[in-house]
């Protein structure tokens, strides 16, 4: 789990079994010998696990899965040496500057639009599946190559939005480096989509042991007989004897 703070930047190449990141070392605060195999890093908003330590200290190969490359931006990027947004994984003694960032990117977003304003850059883009835009509302959270950033405004249906970023965000991570048409990896909050999921369920289904809904309780037309679902097996299934 992350929170979308990102803690540095590398450039990704192309391995035998996945990537290599190599980071910036002037900007590393967590370091090679914080990082152990196995340790989950964000890399561009994808949670990828250590698989090895290069032995510069420089940084790590990770193995990364066919599924993987096919929904992120990760591919192409590897295969120009471009520039990624770093973060370890949270831990629970720390800061919850950002919020929840699980890693596992929802789908690509294309930049549409990259604005310089006196305060801030605005960034706009839209969702490659518009369908995604459901997720997106004004002032919800977003994570943009991995970067926690707050919806400014968003179209009707949310496929297509726009954000406020701060001279900081802009300067310390990769969006500084974005152009239209670039691709960014996109991940939309997670209390979005579990509150669709619970919704949806709930629809189709009620949960064991749940009374039944009011409206097996109503009255049965004119001229047909009357049938309680009060049963006794029903009554000992909730408890009654």
């Amino acid at each position: 789990m992350f929170t979308g703070l990102v803690q540095a930047t590398g450039r990704i190449g192309r391995a035998a079994s996945g990537v290599v990141l190599r980071w910036q070392a002037a900007t590393v605060a967590w370091g090679p010998a914080a990082l152990q195999l196995g340790d989950s890093v964000s890399v561009d908003g994808v949670c990828l696990t250590v698989a090895a330590l290069l032995a510069d200290g420089g940084g790590f190969r990770a193995d990364v899965s066919e599924e993987t490359l096919a929904r992120t931006s990760l591919a192409a990027k590897a295969d120009r040496g471009g520039w990624v947004n770093l973060e370890p994984a949270l831990r629970l003694s720390d800061r919850f500057g950002g919020h929840l960032v699980s890693g596992h990117v929802d789908g690509i977003g294309l930049v549409r639009a990259v604005e310089r304003q006196r305060a801030s850059w605005r960034l706009e883009l839209a969702w490659r599946e518009a369908d995604y835009g459901r997720y997106i509302c004004e002032k919800a959270s977003v994570a943009v190559d991995g970067i926690s950033l707050t919806v400014a405004g968003c179209g009707a249906d949310g496929s297509r939005f726009w954000l406020a970023v701060i001279p900081h965000t802009w300067a310390v991570t990769t969006l500084c480096r974005l152009q239209p048409g670039d691709a960014v990896n996109l991940e939309a909050d997670l209390l979005a989509k579990y509150t669709e999921r619970l919704l949806a369920s709930g629809l189709r289904q009620r949960l064991p042991g749940a009374e039944p809904p009011l409206e097996q309780f109503s009255e049965p037309p004119l001229g047909q007989p009357s049938e309680s679902p009060l049963t006794a097996n029903w009554l000992h299934s909730q408890g009654y004897s």
